[in-house]
């Protein structure tokens, strides 16, 4: 299992650029209030950089790099949707983008182990969550809020059921992929409460941190993602060959079952012959 130090000794460095484009976004603040190219390439740098920091992590088109490539996915399409967001006109546009992009980590985390009930806990605050949104939704906000709920919510909880503390299937990186998850859903909690439900006090700050702190974590899963899909295939390997093993035993079980079936007939046809054997002469005399 990876130790947080072997964690940073790996990505502290390369996620430099991360921190050092978020410093700027803050220090520079550009109010969403101003929209302009300039502000959607400030914020979307920190977004550029863990992209590069995916990348420098390896990538092909392997199996191995399957899970790598979809969460690489997943930032490009929150980099596009980052950037539409910053002008209101392409609020929709933008959260389809985001909506393509839960759909792509979903795909990269899985559905094992599946863990129904905190489905069911998460799908019920999300209802209650679209519940409160709607009076404030009209036209395809109506439509699309509650869609790209219902996927940041699977997300979030594709992101929780890979952890699973008690039966040692977890890891640092998949801690992190959780709590990227969990502030993936805080900040866009507060944007729907912001503008849909009830004006936020500083609203920008607490969205941007939350959101930035969602994709550090997301992207930290592919540290040890290889290692983990490798890990898993020999697992695979191992109750394969276990399994034909037992299917091996099974029919060598089998064989001799009916080799002493067959030995036992054998037996009974030489008594029977000898049988008729010695009756002959007592029949004859």
């Amino acid at each position: 299992m990876t130790t947080p130090t072997q964690v940073l000794k790996v990505v502290g460095p390369k996620l430099v650029p991360f921190f050092k484009t978020v410093a700027i976004y803050f220090v520079l603040y550009i109010p969403v209030e101003r929209p302009s190219l300039f502000a959607a390439v400030i914020k979307c740098l920190p977004i550029v950089s863990l992209v590069i920091f995916v990348l420098l992590h390896g990538m092909s088109l392997a199996d191995e790099y399957a899970f790598s490539r979809r969460i690489l996915s997943g930032l490009i399409l929150s980099c596009i949707g980052d950037a539409l967001l910053v002008w209101p006109e392409y609020f929709l546009h933008g959260m389809a983008a985001f909506g393509v992009a839960h759909v792509l980590y979903t795909y990269a985390f899985g559905f094992k182990p599946f863990n129904a009930a905190l489905g069911v806990i998460l799908y019920a605050l999300c209802a209650v969550a679209i519940a409160v949104f709607m009076p404030g939704l009209s036209g395809e906000l109506a439509i699309g809020v509650p869609l790209y709920t219902f996927l940041l919510v699977t997300t979030v909880w594709r992101a929780i059921a890979r952890v699973q503390l008690f039966e040692e299937l977890w890891t640092w990186t998949k801690l992190c992929s959780c709590a990227g998850g969990i502030m993936f859903a805080v900040s866009d909690g507060l944007i729907g409460i912001h503008h849909f439900y009830h004006p936020v006090p500083y609203s920008q700050t607490l969205i941007m941190v939350t959101y930035y702190a969602a994709q550090l974590g997301i992207a930290l899963s592919v540290v040890d993602s290889k290692a983990d899909f490798n890990a898993k295939r020999d697992a695979e390997l191992l109750l394969e060959t276990e399994r034909e093993l037992r299917e091996t035993e099974r029919e060598l079980r089998e064989t001799e079952r009916e080799e002493r079936e067959h030995l036992r007939e054998t037996e009974m046809t030489q008594r029977q012959a000898q049988l008729r054997e010695d009756r002959l002469p007592q029949e004859c005399n």
